[in-house]
């Protein structure tokens, strides 16, 4: 007997939902994150910061490029158009009436990393009868900024010291605060060796007694090489040696400023000028004013 056994029906299987795609998750949650990283670099961009910090980037490279292969304690800075010897951290000028009328609030707000005008020695007088032009308005407005002060005499030897001093003390009045006075010897006028340290010795000795003040002494290389070494040692010496990354100079010396520069360019001022530094820290230079 022939058994008719039904064959059972397929299972149909029900259409698998096709889940989202990650990918595209993922994509658009780049999409965001690129949106906000845009946003973000443009706010970067339009930045003064951002271009602050270009900008010190670039001027920093272009000065080590520029500088390549020099002494690296000698730096050129660019606005004061010199380079100055990183050695020091207190910086000063000393003017005349060959700089003209001066605008010493230009002169304070000057800057370049951290190296700024401080001090400032003003001409007064020279010889027995000439008084600088500049001299009184130079004294009163360079204070008012906040610049030290301190007043020097073009001394010659062909004059009497005593009466150079007389002169000097006649047309300066030094207060606390101030540096001590200086004399600027650079030259023999005429005279002996001799006679000019004897001239300048009853210079110093009166200015002293009269401000109880022992003045700096200010000359060349080889002036004081030559005519003034050994014999004036207990004055500070203020040495002018230009363009130069350090001061060879006997390590007895009694130095303090250095004039390593007669060519800087200094903003308020239409000529250029000499540029010093001070051998020392703060302290030193408080100590060293008028009290």
């Amino acid at each position: 007997m022939t058994s008719h056994r039904k064959q059972p029906s397929p299972i149909k299987k029900a259409p698998v939902k096709k889940k989202a795609s990650a990918r595209k998750k993922k994509s658009k949650g780049w999409s965001v994150l690129l949106k906000i990283g845009v946003a973000g670099l443009f706010l970067v961009l339009l930045s003064p910061f951002y271009y602050g910090y270009v900008l010190r980037s670039f001027t920093s490279a272009w000065r080590w490029v520029s500088d390549m292969g020099g002494n690296p304690h000698y730096r050129t800075y660019k606005s004061f158009n010199i380079q100055i010897p990183d050695k020091y951290a207190i910086h000063g000028i000393d003017v005349s009436y060959a700089q003209g009328k001066i605008d010493w609030q230009k002169v304070k707000s000057m800057e370049e990393d951290s190296v700024h005008i401080s001090f400032a020695f003003i001409k007064a007088t020279e010889g027995v009868l000439s008084v600088d032009p500049y001299f009184q308005r130079n004294w009163r407005e360079a204070p008012k900024v906040g610049i030290i002060c301190g007043a020097y005499h073009y001394f010659k030897p062909s004059k009497n010291g005593k009466w150079q001093a007389k002169f000097f003390l006649q047309t300066v009045k030094i207060e606390k605060g101030d540096l001590p006075l200086v004399v600027d010897v650079e030259e023999l006028n005429g005279v002996t060796p001799v006679k000019m340290r004897q001239e300048l010795k009853d210079f110093l000795a009166y200015v002293q007694t009269k401000t109880r003040v022992k003045p700096i002494i200010y000359s060349g290389m080889s002036f004081y090489q030559d005519y003034l070494a050994g014999y004036f040692d207990e004055n500070v010496l203020w040495v002018a040696n230009y363009h130069q990354a350090e001061l060879k100079i006997n390590s007895k010396t009694n130095w303090l400023f250095w004039q390593h520069s007669d060519k800087a360019t200094i903003s308020g001022i239409n000529h250029v000028v000499d540029f010093d530094a001070f051998k020392g820290d703060s302290a030193a230079f408080q100590k060293l004013l008028v009290q």
